[in-house]
């Protein structure tokens, strides 16, 4: 499968600083729009856009374009340094010392872009065959083991596998159009 991405990626593990500016120009709109979302402050994405790229500096020699995409492998970097600012910020409490929790409710605009990509999974799942999208249900949404999702389809274990890694295969290329 073709994935230009974990090209420039490789080329940046062999230290090509060429090749990081270009990974850098194709793919920092789309980090830092994830660590936007995430973060909600500007600023805050900024700083972290330019932690994601520090990281992948220093360790592009563990991506295996084997294990998945260039562009998921980034996102994931950028996801989980995102969280993990999140985690680390300090509780908001009032003048009165009490701990003030953020409002749970999802802003308008959060909403409707997830309404939108609820609709686009959806619609993705239904190009699966409904006993495979059983079972990615069955292990994504309710962390049944394979073991559970095999006596439960009535099929080997290796066959649960198979179904999985097809199906999040063909999930992937879904949204990715």
């Amino acid at each position: 499968m073709d994935d230009p991405v974990a090209d420039i990626i490789l080329k940046c593990a062999a230290q090509d600083r060429a090749a990081f500016g270009q990974l850098y120009r194709d793919t920092s709109a789309k980090l830092f729009g994830t660590l936007l979302r995430i973060l909600a402050d500007r600023s805050e994405a900024e700083d972290a856009l330019q932690e994601v790229y520090t990281r992948v500096w220093l360790r592009a020699g563990r991506f295996d374009a084997a294990k998945g995409r260039g562009m998921t492998w980034l996102i994931a970097i950028a996801r989980n340094l995102a969280i993990d600012r999140l985690r680390a910020r300090p509780p908001v409490t009032s003048d009165d010392g009490i701990e003030l929790a953020a409002s749970p409710e999802p802003r308008a605009e959060t909403r409707l872009i997830a309404l939108g990509e609820a609709r686009r999974v959806s619609d993705c799942f239904d190009t699966l065959e409904p006993d495979r999208a059983r079972a990615v249900r069955g292990a994504y949404l309710s962390g049944l083991s394979y073991a559970d999702l095999a006596t439960r389809h009535a099929v080997p274990l290796n066959t649960i596998r198979t179904w999985l890694r097809r199906s999040l295969l063909r999930l992937r290329e879904c949204l990715e159009t």
